[in-house]
């Protein structure tokens, strides 16, 4: 099969954004860590998001979602939403110094224990979790427990710039699996040989089914509901929540959601997740275009799959 050609204007498009990107965090490289993580907050907050559309995304969902929310509210979201997304640009770009910070940070909460029994008897561990707070903090602080986590990624749209973001990544913690057919592939042995995977499910996904979110319908994958039925493995929420001095976190792992029906699984993670982003409403990626597909076309095929899995469902119970 040949690969999609992509216009030269594109290319050059996301050449020059690469190029961007590349000098701020070179830039911020020079600065001591406490300051180059706020100050690559700062100039994405008030120069990259404006520019780039983010902070009208920003206001956008939370229009469609919260539509009560004051408008002094909404205008502190659009400064502290990518102010977040900076700093863990720029973390993820200083994966030692990061790591040294946030690899003995507080983990508490009721899951603890259930994944600490399943490495013990060699089980396989699902982390699920969303582009809340800092992922990647609470990455880095489970492999100080001992959990060595595999990730699940969906690569970035810009090519130039995916090249050295999948690298930063894969500095802090190994096995990667890009989202496609090989690395479903790959992930899959890693699992079945006893191995902890952490997976994002916040993202519009094609191929998923409109569950609510924040009210509203929002196309979800079931992939992650699904492995933890096919692998008999903990599915744990867990979150890297940032501190107010933006610089560290505590992180929370909770109890697993109950195996069962993949549906109802995932939207009780939907439910989790809303939960955590409404008590930290500047953590969460607002600047997703997560409700995109909640309607319309792909929302009615995702229906119609929930529908064939009721009917199906319904036709075992009896």
């Amino acid at each position: 099969m040949s690969k999609v050609k992509i216009p030269l204007e594109q290319r050059f498009r996301e050449y020059l954004v690469n190029l961007s990107l590349r000098a701020l965090i070179m830039l911020g490289s020079l600065m001591p860590y406490r300051w180059r993580i706020p100050a690559l907050g700062w100039i994405t907050a008030w120069v990259v998001a404006p520019l780039a559309g983010y902070s009208e995304r920003v206001r956008n969902n939370l229009a469609l979602v919260m539509p009560e929310m004051s408008e002094r509210e909404v205008r502190r979201l659009m400064r502290k939403v990518p102010d977040n997304a900076g700093r863990n640009m720029m973390e993820m770009y200083s994966a030692a110094k990061f790591s040294d910070r946030v690899r003995h940070s507080p983990v508490s909460g009721p899951g603890l224990q259930v994944i600490q029994k399943a490495r013990a008897e060699g089980r396989p561990v699902i982390f699920v979790t969303g582009h809340f707070g800092s992922f990647n903090a609470a990455r880095v602080a489970m492999v100080e427990q001992g959990f060595e986590m595999g990730v699940f990624y969906r690569p970035m749209r810009n090519r130039y710039f995916n090249v050295h973001y999948t690298k930063a990544m894969s500095s802090l913690s190994e096995p990667m699996f890009e989202q496609g057919r090989r690395g479903m592939v790959q992930m899959t042995k890693h699992l079945r040989a006893g191995g902890v995977l952490a997976i994002l499910n916040d993202l519009n996904a094609s191929g998923g089914v409109p569950l609510d979110f924040f009210g509203r319908p929002a196309l979800t994958s079931l992939v992650t509901a699904e492995l933890a039925l096919k692998f008999d493995a903990p599915l744990v929420p867990v979150w890297g929540i940032r501190r107010p001095n933006g610089l560290d976190f505590d992180i929370h792992v909770e109890a697993p959601i109950s195996l069962g029906d993949p549906v109802d699984m995932t939207r009780e993670f939907n439910a989790r997740l809303e939960a955590q982003v409404r008590m930290n409403m500047d953590q969460w990626f607002w600047i997703h275009r997560r409700w995109k597909d909640g309607t319309g076309e792909a929302a009615e095929k995702g229906a119609a799959r929930l529908a064939a899995m009721d009917v199906y469902r319904d036709q075992n119970i009896k």
